[in-house]
């Protein structure tokens, strides 16, 4: 029962938490994108390319594609990846209907927070604030759909951050506005693409950003005689297991335990409160690592052809001669 508790607690979680990065990115683009005709990727931009190019409908071509990327997050990434990305497509889908109205002026025309001229400091805020709330969404488990869905794949199997995996799919889209011609003269569509380029740019950072500080971890060795209530202490308060090490000081000339446990930056804080209500005289050694992989932490993306692993199977289960 406790588990069950536990793991509907973690859902609500991530679904409130995914509703306030989706409301993020509706005020980030209705204020900041919409009003300046800013381009940007995704399936809404391949929806209007292919509306220009050949009169398709884009609802149409928005549906198909994410119907078509939903299935394929339902094999790839599991039933919870699916409910909480159709979840976010609903939910971003109303928002943004809601926002537009609100910001629509009598004229029909959209209200510039900004003013008129300053297109590309609306875009730097505008992005910023769409890729910190794709952060939320996609540190929640959570996806909008669309593009997202193709970074997220890529993500699970390679080691291509989530930010990379936009950017590659994104600079197709952009490019492509080059041969709109309804989209103006090659000087107008190329001002397009260069501030297509700005937005991705921008939002692909500030994702990989936020997302690698809420990743980041980092390496504790604690040198203390109550080793003992330290590591009994951060174990049940933080899940996180620990090795003890043998030490031996060299001045004392005296045998040492040493505690050597792997954590989110986050979690620092109770971990140095457990250590001082502990043991205040206590030595510790903090340092950040460039990655930390297995249980409780990243997953090892790494490719290992077919024909290794069966030959590294039979070296090590062959039996002694």
């Amino acid at each position: 029962m406790m588990i069950d508790r536990k793991i509907i607690w973690q859902e609500a979680k991530d679904y409130f938490n995914i509703t306030l990065g989706l409301m993020l990115y509706t005020f980030g683009f209705t204020v900041f994108l919409l009003p300046y005709e800013i381009v940007t990727g995704g399936i809404a931009g391949i929806g209007a390319i292919v509306f220009y190019a050949t009169k398709f409908p884009v609802q149409w071509t928005f549906f198909i594609i994410n119907a078509v990327l939903i299935v394929a997050a339902l094999k790839e990434l599991g039933i919870k990846f699916l409910a909480k990305t159709i979840y976010a497509t609903i939910v971003i889908t109303v928002m943004l209907d809601l926002a537009q109205k609100i910001v629509e002026m009598p004229d029909g025309t959209f209200y510039k927070l900004m003013g008129e001229g300053n297109d590309f400091m609306s875009l730097i805020i505008g992005c910023m604030l769409t890729g910190t709330s794709l952060a939320i969404v996609f540190l929640n488990n959570g996806s909008t759909g669309g593009t997202d869905i193709i970074a997220a794949v890529v993500n699970k199997y390679y080691n291509v951050s989530l930010g990379k995996g936009l950017i590659m799919v994104d600079l197709v889209i952009i490019g492509s506005c080059l041969t709109i011609d309804s989209f103006g003269l090659f000087p107008q569509r190329c001002q397009m693409v260069v501030f297509g380029l700005c937005t991705m740019f921008i939002e692909c950072t500030m994702l990989d950003y936020v997302m690698s500080v809420q990743r980041q971890s980092v390496q504790f060795f604690i040198f203390s005689h109550k080793y003992n209530e330290i590591a009994s202490a951060i174990t049940k308060k933080t899940d996180h297991t620990l090795t003890i090490l043998d030490g031996h000081g060299w001045y004392t000339g005296k045998e040492m335990k040493v505690i050597c446990l792997l954590a989110k930056k986050s979690e620092s804080v109770l971990i140095f409160r457990l250590i001082k209500m502990i043991d205040p005289r206590a030595f510790v050694s903090q340092s950040s690592v460039i990655g930390v992989y297995g249980e409780g932490f990243d997953q090892i993306k790494v490719k290992v052809k077919k024909e290794k692993a069966k030959e590294h199977e039979q070296i090590t289960t062959s039996p002694e001669e």
